[in-house]
């Protein structure tokens, strides 16, 4: 446990210098309100993770950061493999490119209110969603194989899309040096009927409307406009990605010894980049995250499906898909210096600026879209990565609001017909198999959104397009 608080730098920066095992030091970049608000296993977690091998720069937590397994949810962190780094599936978390992607429908609010209840009928019985939910895709091993390699690339060749799609998802939809191999038949099994579906948690899909532009000349450039009506995505890679985590873990921990790494935290188990186990869990995690990228574009196929049953004429043009939870490499400057780096993101989102070469040549002048989801009756945002973001965090920004209480709090306070009717009053529409599961995601449960899409914007991770509200959410 550390025994300092965080020293402000900035009105949103905090820093904890590097003092016993660590290597360097801890930026955590919030508001006040936010930093007194935090839970101090937070800045225990990020003082665990500077003191491992090979980090680069500091460790860092982003304004939405909360206590997780190992790495605290909203921490980053860059380790190099020529100087001893490691790769810590704690620091990828178990739902492997949790990711949120959003769609422009084409139509405005007017035009939805008079179908809303209709819509939300119809997405929630097109999408499957819940815990253990399955959809009516049924993978054999050639097919499951295909694709773990391919992601959304695979998807949109079997007809779950367009082609146009993929210039707009990270990595053109498929990670590359994916392993299937690495991923056990324990995970494929788990993922074999899973294909298409929501899952349970924070995952959502939601019917949203732009109801603030901050940015006239990249709402442009996005397509977006106040009244617009969107529909964003939130997913990830259901339950292989979770057994992907769960079996690293262990071998991760059993491992540590033999490779001379002392572990802080058992939860941060981690091998050395280039051993053969980090390999291995490279390999079966890009695998991962090619899951998920395959199934969140079955999950927009689906969606085009039930909205054109009510709005024909709707379209639902891809704005972009971004992922948390992954594992990157990628090349950063240090000390003026280029190095190719392992960049972890654990509940964070990449947020490249403008002019990256990662970026598709139509979003190179805005930067990347970063999209910030909310938790059914809060706000959710659009915004675009900056070049300042490269240099304070690799690159990176908050995910969302950051949950302010366990699920098991949310659940003792609320109950989910009293989450749904509080928010029907409000004209939001909540489609959900489990009461419970609504009473854990309610709103009240997590941290100002607003808060921490602020705070982001004056640290300079990123910067404000838009700001959306929801109207109907399907939730798992």
């Amino acid at each position: 446990m550390i025994s300092v608080k965080p020293v402000r730098r900035s009105e949103t920066e905090w820093e904890i210098p590097p003092s016993g095992n660590m290597q360097v030091p801890v930026i955590i970049y919030a508001t006040e309100r936010l930093i007194n608000d935090m839970d101090r296993k937070v800045f225990e977690q990020a003082t665990n993770v500077a003191a491992l091998p090979g980090i680069v720069k500091a460790s860092y937590a982003m304004p939405d950061a909360h206590w997780g397994y190992g790495f605290p949810i909203g921490g980053v962190a860059a380790f190099d493999a020529d100087r001893g780094g490691v790769v810590s599936a704690g620091g990828v978390g178990f739902d492997i490119s949790c990711g949120v992607r959003t769609l422009i429908t084409g139509i405005d609010r007017q035009a939805l209110e008079p179908l809303k209840e209709r819509l939300a009928d119809e997405l929630f019985h097109t999408i499957p969603a819940g815990l253990g939910r399955t959809g009516d895709i049924r993978l054999n091993t050639k097919e499951m194989k295909a694709m773990l390699a391919g992601g959304a690339q695979w998807a949109v060749a079997q007809g779950y899309g367009r082609h146009e799609d993929l210039q707009r998802i990270e990595s053109e939809g498929c990670m590359e040096d994916a392993v299937p191999s690495a991923v056990s038949d324990r995970a494929k099994l788990r993922q074999r009927d899973e294909m298409g579906t929501l899952g349970s948690g924070n995952h959502y899909l939601e019917v949203q409307e732009v109801q603030e532009l901050f940015d006239q000349e990249v709402g442009e450039t996005f397509g977006i406009a106040p009244g617009d009506v969107l529909v964003s995505i939130h997913c990830g890679s259901r339950g292989l990605g979770h057994q992907i985590g769960t079996e690293f873990l262990k071998k991760m921990v059993l491992s540590a010894g033999q490779h001379g790494i002392r572990l802080p935290d058992r939860e941060l188990a981690c091998a050395p980049i280039d051993s053969n186990i980090g390999q291995a869990y490279l390999g079966a995690m890009r695998a991962g995250i090619n899951c998920a990228l395959a199934n969140r574009q079955i999950l927009t196929h689906l969606a085009r499906r039930a909205f054109s049953r009510v709005f024909p004429e709707a379209d639902l043009r891809l704005l972009y898909d971004v992922s948390h939870n992954t594992c990157k490499v990628e090349e950063h400057l240090v000390e003026g210096k280029p190095r190719r780096l392992y960049v972890h993101r654990k509940g964070a989102t990449r947020a490249f600026g403008p002019g990256h070469r990662d970026l598709p040549e139509d979003l190179k002048a805005t930067g990347q879209p970063v999209l910030i989801g909310g938790s059914m009756g809060t706000s959710s945002y659009i915004l675009t990565g900056t070049r300042e973001s490269e240099e304070r965090s690799f690159g990176s920004a908050c995910h969302g609001a950051g949950r302010a209480m366990s699920r098991n709090a949310a659940k003792r306070q609320w109950q989910g017909r009293q989450v749904i009717d509080a928010l029907a009053k409000r004209g939001i529409l909540i489609r959900s198999p489990s009461l419970r599961g609504v009473a854990e995601e309610a709103p009240g449960a997590y941290k100002e959104v607003s808060e921490v899409v602020d705070a982001a914007d004056h640290a300079g991770l990123s910067r404000k397009v838009a700001r959306l509200g929801p109207v109907v959410c399907i939730k798992g």
